[in-house]
């Protein structure tokens, strides 16, 4: 298997559990609330990288080096609430699909302008037509699935 075979297959798996987890939580926020699922989600997974950094040893082992990182890339930790909050919030009113899909729409038109200007330091790929286009049918996608 290429390696950009297993890359994609891993993405889909984000997707998938993506989708999940957003059900999951705005079932959660339904009962408890959503800041409180917010928090919730955080909690757990804090305890599973406790688990896996601290018990099973499975990091890299480079704590040390946090003071290398750019100040900005600890904002992931503020949008991981931010996203949390908002998918849970969304899901309720629109249903999965149609949330996930407005979602994913956002996620391309970021991330491909992410990639045009190179942002954090990662390698540019310019906004082609061929990029335009897939944008603009993954946008029309998502129309119709709006569509009822």
């Amino acid at each position: 298997m290429s390696a950009k075979l297993l890359a994609l297959l891993i993405a889909a798996g984000s997707g998938v559990a993506m989708a999940l987890q957003g059900s999951l939580n705005a079932t959660l926020g339904k009962i408890i609330g959503l800041l409180e699922t917010t928090f919730i989600v955080h909690l757990v997974g804090l305890m599973v990288v406790f688990l896996l950094l601290f018990v099973f040893q499975l990091g890299d082992g480079e704590w040390y080096r946090y003071t290398e990182a750019p100040w900005y890339t600890y904002l992931g930790g503020l949008l991981g609430v931010l996203i949390i909050y908002l998918v849970a919030r969304s899901i309720p009113p629109l249903g999965v699909a149609v949330a996930t899909t407005a979602i994913i729409v956002g996620q391309v038109m970021t991330a491909c302008l992410v990639d045009h200007l190179g942002l954090f330091g990662l390698e540019k790929a310019s906004f082609t037509w061929y990029r335009v286009a897939g944008t603009a049918l993954m946008a029309s996608g998502a129309f119709l699935i709006l569509k009822k």
